[in-house]
């Protein structure tokens, strides 16, 4: 009994024992809470407050610029770049040195620009050079994309992940142009290497808009890595569908420059409209940048301002065919070529030759006589130039034409009221044939365009639709800047002479005359002044130029070209310039007759029957399948569709795309890919042409908006 009672003391007194430990600790808490929330409560929260940084702006995708068949022509690709942090917490030397040559290996395979030797010297230089006050120790090895990243995450001793290795990236965002120079100069380019805005074309035009709207979030230091929170999403930028045609584009540039390359000229323009419209399909810009190498260096097209030439000779005329003081079968005598006026001589192209003699108004363009223009003018509007300069401001050679592009020119055509001070007996008649005006070829091609639509002048367009999350925010419209710059009777009287100029036998146009398809236009050879020297013969300081339309019978296109400093060859619009016109329109011709219901295609009995059909949009591919009479059957309910061939027709059937999940895009092409993509709010980069073959993230997996998907095309 006395054993028991000695127990129950023992057992009561380790209780007491335990609550009496147990009560320090409580109130050591209790007491420590005190002290930390109210004695050293500032301390602690200052301390806090400096491993938080709210407010951290979060950059917004930037959106893409597309052709105006959607093939992208600049975008935002995500590339990354590495480091080693050699104070991790689970990195040990002796792993690092066993793993280092082996993991030098796989990465010279991949960037063979250093040896095995080289980058496994490179990483053991960190690890010597290692400091707790610098932790980022930079591969050398450049950018790599997401491809690359993935891969390298599975080399030799990479693969023990970031803790282990040391290994981490960063990501930045580049501005891509997948087609490289295509219209380059047109697109424009952006601030700095990285995304910071725009700097020339469309991407400073529509900066704004393509920019989106930042986000916010905080940032916060935790066991030596930095973690960041979104506290407001970011808006992605709007997309830009440009009127450039890829193909037209590829055409227009590859002739010009083979050209400069023949001329060995300084540089080139050449820019190809639609005539309805005013859409630019094309525009080459190129420069000499070094001795036999032309590149996109400015845009000549929409900013040069330099005296036309004879292409400006078919405004003189229009002007004085609609002011009624000239009729195509007026005589004109430009004798042997030679017309001395107001202490100046005025010289045809083949005055060394004898001249033309008699010849009408017409043939004044045809020929493109400096003389015959010039007297026609004279006879005109001698008493009275500032008539002559209103019927020019009548045809629209005084507006601004507003385009897309910043930093574009208007053209400088002077006003005897206006400009008294520099009006000089000699102005009407060198301006009468492109002289003493400064005009861009947009501005040019803008006016041949306007003959080649019946006389309705449109505004040349750059953008025909901007896009907000795959939906369209604003659609382009032609603009119609004038309905009729002139008569009805004269339009007929200056395309006649327009198409004698190319298809008569001494038109100065004929080597532009094509087989194909034909054409309409005017030469234009200048001379360019040359500062304080003025005027000097010579190859290297002629303009020569081309501008005109085709067919001539029902114009579709219009077109300039223009030539600078040709060193090569003597200086002829028609030679030179024209036979780049030529080349263009034979090449957009031969493209476009295919879609024309006039153009009859034999079957071929080797191509399989049943054409291969990419998945995408159901819409866009039932289109296609009806106009080239393909056989299907669908059970389609939804936007999306999937595509199989049996036997002789195609299955489609509906492919559902829920918007908070991670669409399914293999067997895509490119462009509904990368559609459906972005419009879950994913960035999109593309490896690869073709069709979509895989995808990096999963099919049906939750969407986090602005993450990163790369899909594989082939």
């Amino acid at each position: 009994m006395a054993k028991t009672s000695d127990n129950s003391k023992k057992i009561q007194r380790n209780y007491f024992l335990i609550a009496l430990i147990f009560g320090v600790i409580i109130i050591a808490i209790v007491v420590r809470a005190v002290v930390v929330s109210f004695v050293d409560g500032n301390f602690w929260r200052d301390l806090g407050n400096k491993t938080i940084q709210p407010g951290i702006p979060i950059q917004a995708t930037r959106g893409n610029i597309y052709s105006d068949n959607y093939e992208l022509m600049a975008t935002s690709e995500f590339r990354y770049r590495l480091y080693m942090d050699f104070w991790a917490e689970g990195i040990k030397e002796d792993t690092l040195r066993k793993y280092v040559k082996p993991l030098s290996v796989e990465l010279s395979k991949m960037f063979p620009g250093k040896s095995a030797a080289a980058y496994e010297a490179h990483i053991m230089k960190g690890w010597k050079q290692r400091s707790p006050k610098n932790r980022e120790y930079r591969l050398d090895i450049g950018e790599v994309n997401y491809l690359q990243l993935k891969a390298i995450r599975q080399m030799p001793f990479f693969k023990q992940g970031q803790n282990k290795s040391g290994l981490y990236a960063r990501s930045l965002v580049k501005r891509t142009k997948p087609y490289g120079t295509l219209a380059s100069r047109t697109i424009g380019d952006i601030y700095g290497e990285f995304d910071k805005g725009g700097k020339n074309g469309l991407e400073l035009a529509f900066d704004s808009l393509l920019s989106g709207r930042p986000g916010v979030g905080t940032r916060q230091r935790v066991q030596g890595h930095n973690i960041q929170v979104t506290d407001r999403n970011p808006v992605p930028g709007c997309d830009i569908i440009s009127t450039i045609d890829i193909n037209m584009q590829d055409i227009t540039e590859k002739a010009l420059l083979e050209k400069l390359k023949e001329l060995d000229a300084e540089s080139g323009t050449a820019v190809l409209m639609e005539v309805k419209t005013g859409d630019i399909k094309a525009i080459a810009n190129m420069g000499r940048m070094r001795e036999g190498v032309w590149g996109e260096t400015k845009n000549y097209a929409v900013s040069d301002l330099s005296e036309p030439g004879s292409t400006f000779k078919v405004a003189s005329m229009m002007v004085a065919l609609d002011d009624g003081l000239v009729s195509p079968n007026d005589p004109v005598d430009v004798g042997n070529g030679v017309f001395e006026y107001a202490g100046s001589t005025l010289r045809d192209h083949n005055a060394n030759r004898g001249g033309y003699g008699m010849i009408t108004a017409a043939k004044s363009i045809w020929f493109s006589s400096n003389v015959g223009v010039a007297k026609i003018i004279l006879r005109s509007y001698g008493n009275n130039p500032g008539k002559y300069v209103d019927g020019l401001y009548r045809l629209g050679f005084s507006q601004d034409l507003h385009l897309d592009i910043p930093g574009y020119g208007v053209a400088r055509v002077r006003h005897p009221q206006v400009s008294p001070s520099t009006w000089y007996k000699t102005t009407l008649p060198w301006m009468s044939f492109g002289y003493e005006t400064q005009i861009p070829p947009i501005y040019t091609l803008t006016f041949f365009n306007a003959i080649a639509n019946n006389g309705t002048m449109v505004k040349p367009l750059f953008v025909k639709e901007i896009r907000e999350n795959g939906r369209v925010k604003e659609k382009r419209e032609p603009v119609v800047l004038k309905e009729h710059i002139c008569s009805d009777l004269t339009l007929q009287y200056v395309r006649e002479m327009l198409d004698s100029v190319v298809n008569h036998p001494r038109g100065t146009g004929k080597p532009a005359h094509s087989d194909l398809v034909r054409i309409s236009g005017k030469t234009g050879t200048a001379q360019l002044s040359q500062g304080a020297a003025g005027y000097k013969a010579g190859g290297l300081s002629h303009q020569v130029s081309f501008c005109g339309y085709f067919p001539s019978n029902n114009p579709q296109y219009s077109c300039i070209v223009v030539i600078r400093k040709p060193r090569n060859g003597n200086a002829s619009g028609g030679y030179m310039s024209g036979r780049v016109f030529k080349q263009i329109a034979e090449e957009v011709f031969v493209q476009s007759i295919a879609a024309s219901p006039k153009f009859t295609a034999y079957n071929d009995t080797i191509m399989t029957k049943t054409p291969r059909v990419k998945s995408g949009l159901s819409e866009h591919s039932e289109y296609a399948m009806k106009k080239l009479d393909v056989k299907y059957t669908d059970s389609l309910k939804g936007e999306w569709m999937s595509a199989h061939t049996a036997d002789d027709r195609i299955l489609l059937s509906s492919r559902r795309i829920q918007g908070d999940l991670v669409p399914n895009v293999v067997g895509m092409g490119a462009k509904d890919a990368v559609y459906a993509l972005e419009k879950a709010g994913l960035r999109v980069v593309l490896a690869g042409h073709g069709e979509v073959k895989s995808q990096s993230l999963t099919a049906g997996a939750r969407v986090s908006k602005g993450q990163t998907i790369v899909i594989q095309l082939q």
